[in-house]
């Protein structure tokens, strides 16, 4: 055979060889865990009325997830807003009361935290879950209140964005969940020290390795991946290209791989992405949620500066809804789906939701 086609037919070898290993990936099983934001409202056909409601109705859903096989119980953080907000307590109620699943958020909002007490927090919490934790920082979204951080008593610095503040403040709360010290010891402390620098307490080892950034943009999961940082992209995107979110997201976490690949890392990292998906398996599945079924996606300004696309939800029978999340790129390309429930309908209704996916739809398609 001539050289030039040797070399063509090893191209097309190689085409093909990396077209199965795309196909690979995307088949292979994936966590599969579930998303509140933990609304509450006094609305008659609200089953969350108050906020006990959704800490309490929050713990008992991940409890019967975990029973039913789900990997992961995952809670948004807004402030001043009728959501889940402190996160800590709930993620460490949730850990004391299961053994297996993961115990996470998407995501805490930087701008809002000090940083040395979040590290507190989060390594009590993954002690109290056994190194469950699985925590989604970002420099969160538009708000309630107009820069609601500064009355919790943060400002960026001259010259800085809130974005920038909140960076800075995760790079600060990593630095310490690396469990290196810091601080100066008192030479006449109340307790005995151990020698040299002091570091926060409780440290919880590989913490640090499951901290993961919510991402809005290419630029800013590859700042992440050289951060050593997981990705969690959600349905809320900046419009980049025009493209469906699912096509821009699929290019966001190749972004992301790339820039780790860069960075060097000596693990793999994980890629979250979420998303709205009810198999329609009962009249009441229907009656919520067959309007949703020819959901598209959403193009709108999140600020003056920010065009942004909203994902479309999926609603349909089993056997339709595999094949159009077969087609989904970034869900297929991700390792992690998060299912945002709809928390106002109770736990027995959102333990349904999660069990139809798990049971009709995951096996389908690889998943399981």
């Amino acid at each position: 055979m001539p050289a030039v086609a040797l070399r063509v037919a090893s191209l097309g070898c190689r085409r093909l060889l990396d077209w199965y290993s795309v196909r690979l990936t995307w088949e292979r099983v994936k966590k599969i865990g579930f998303l509140s934001f933990g609304h509450w409202s006094s609305s008659p056909y609200s089953q969350t009325r108050s906020g006990s409601d959704a800490l309490l109705q929050s713990v008992e859903l991940a409890v019967v997830a975990e029973e039913l096989g789900a990997d992961g119980a995952y809670f948004r953080v807004h402030h001043f807003a009728r959501q889940l907000a402190s996160p800590f307590p709930l993620l460490a109620a949730i850990g004391a009361r299961t053994s297996r699943i993961e115990i996470g958020t998407a995501v805490i909002d930087m701008r809002y935290e000090n940083p040395l007490y979040f590290a507190e927090d989060a390594g009590a919490a993954d002690l109290i879950a056994g190194g469950r934790l699985q925590l989604g920082i970002s420099r969160g979204s538009p708000e309630q209140v107009i820069d609601g951080w500064r009355y919790f008593g943060y400002s960026p610095a001259d010259g800085d964005s809130d974005a920038e503040m909140a960076r800075k403040h995760a790079e600060v709360a990593l630095a310490v969940l690396n469990g290196e010290g810091f601080g100066q010891p008192n030479p006449r402390p109340m307790f005995p020290n151990p020698p040299g620098l002091l570091r926060i307490e409780p440290y919880s080892a590989g913490l640090r390795e499951r901290i993961w950034w919510g991402s809005g943009s290419n630029a800013t999961s590859a700042w992440a991946a050289h951060l050593g940082l997981n990705l969690q992209s959600s349905t809320l995107k900046d419009d980049e290209t025009g493209e469906p979110l699912h096509v821009q997201q699929r290019k966001q976490i190749e972004a992301y791989h790339e820039a780790w690949k860069e960075a060097g890392h000596d693990r793999h990292p994980r890629v979250s992405v979420s998303r709205s998906i009810f198999a329609l398996t009962t009249d009441t599945d229907r009656d919520y949620f067959a309007g949703d079924g020819n959901s598209q996606d959403q193009i709108g300004m999140i600020d003056e500066n920010t065009r942004a696309i909203f994902g479309r939800s999926y609603a349909a029978e089993p056997d339709v809804l595999v094949e159009q999340l077969r087609m989904d790129e970034a869900i297929q390309a991700a390792d992690t789906l998060l299912l945002t429930v709809p928390s106002q309908l109770g736990v027995e209704y959102n333990a349904h939701v999660i069990e139809n996916i798990l049971t009709h739809v995951a096996p389908a398609l690889g998943w399981r």
